[in-house]
């Protein structure tokens, strides 16, 4: 039978991977050790989305591995040999990394050269999924010409009418320690795909979301907004006037571009996976948007210093996707996004005994 192996398997696009293909008829095995709580704490903590995929998956096995052993790494992906390779696991966060540089670099890059090296060897004809990020541009679009309108930024070039592209720079610029880690395993990933014919891909995502999301104040933007509203908690807006821009993408619309790219692999492939200028919003444009469906004012207090390295307006240009895969589109709206978050957020504390 055809199998996947998906990391970080408990996370937002990583369980979303794990239930797309298992309704397609993939045994799935999923590697993930909760690293995510040790990252971000108890409120960081993914246990629950596994035993989500245990419960739900009759087809999953879960294998409690961590991607910087390389040794425990290898001797799996020798015994396991999958179909089908999707690297989600991650240390995400920008501000996270500069406190802790060592695990951030294990993880992103290194971890990411061991499953490489792994697949190589042992099954390297399976297609291989990155899950990169677009803080590999740094903050080199912030130098592109903008405009300040009531509620955002945008972008005054129409050059970048569409967004962002794949043949953006990545150089000269502040990528955060997080931003070069995740540069090390994207550069990595294309390059085994082109010197070595492998069949990989990057995905450079931008703001990735779903009902499934573990947001928190460090990660996970539109998700941990939904809870603060929810539970009346004060978000804090770190510059810009809270209109800098972001696009976002259900997990399932990533889940069904993967599928498209399994079904028709390229080498060394680089794709900016994101909502679009459809799916975009600010912070303040989201702070209405959830008001909209909650009645409740967003709570919210305002920094003049903005996190070092973001992005005053990003949104990604899905050109080259759709030219690639013309049957891939979004499927999933801002809003639908945004009622699907809330719901999750209300059965999750439901389940706890909270009221939301």
């Amino acid at each position: 039978m055809k199998s996947i192996l998906v990391t970080g398997s408990s996370g937002l696009i990583g369980s979303e991977v794990c239930t797309y293909f298992s309704r397609e008829g993939y045994v799935v095995h999923g590697i993930d050790n909760n690293q995510r709580a040790v990252f971000f704490g108890e409120e960081g903590d993914t246990r629950w989305n596994q035993r989500r995929l245990q419960d739900t998956i009759r087809s999953f096995h879960h294998h409690e591995q961590d991607i910087r052993d390389r040794d425990g790494l290898l001797e799996l992906i020798h015994t396991l040999r999958p179909s089908v390779i999707v690297h989600t696991a991650a240390q995400p966060s920008h501000d996270r990394a500069a406190a802790i540089p060592f695990e951030d670099f294990d993880t992103n890059a290194v971890g990411t050269m061991n499953l490489l090296e792994a697949a190589r060897r042992y099954c390297p004809e399976a297609p291989f999924v990155h899950m990169s990020t677009n803080k590999v541009y740094g903050d080199r679009p912030n130098t592109i010409r903008l405009v300040e309108l009531e509620s955002r930024w945008d972008y005054d070039d129409p050059a970048y009418m569409n967004g962002i592209a794949e043949t953006f720079p990545i150089d000269q610029s502040t990528h955060s320690l997080f931003g070069a880690s995740k540069v090390a395993g994207d550069v990595m990933v294309q390059e085994y795909g082109r010197y070595f014919g492998m069949p990989t891909c990057c995905l450079r995502g931008g703001c990735l979301t779903g009902p499934n999301h573990t947001g928190v104040a460090l990660h996970g933007f539109l998700s941990y907004l939904v809870k603060c509203n929810l539970d009346g908690l004060e978000y804090c807006v770190f510059g810009y006037k809270g209109k800098q821009v972001r696009d976002n993408i259900h997990s399932l619309d990533v889940a069904r571009f993967i599928r498209a790219f399994v079904e028709a692999p390229r080498s060394g492939e680089v794709y900016n996976i994101g909502g679009g200028k459809s799916n975009s919003c600010s912070i303040l444009e989201a702070f209405k948007l959830v008001e909209r469906y909650t009645g409740t004012p967003q709570r919210y207090r305002y920094s003049e210093t903005a996190r070092r390295g973001d992005h005053i307006c990003y949104y990604s240009d899905l050109r080259r996707m759709k030219e690639h895969y013309p049957r891939w589109e979004i499927t999933k709206t801002l809003d639908v996004m945004v009622v699907e978050i809330l719901t999750s957020w209300r059965e999750r504390s439901a389940a706890q005994g909270v009221v939301s």
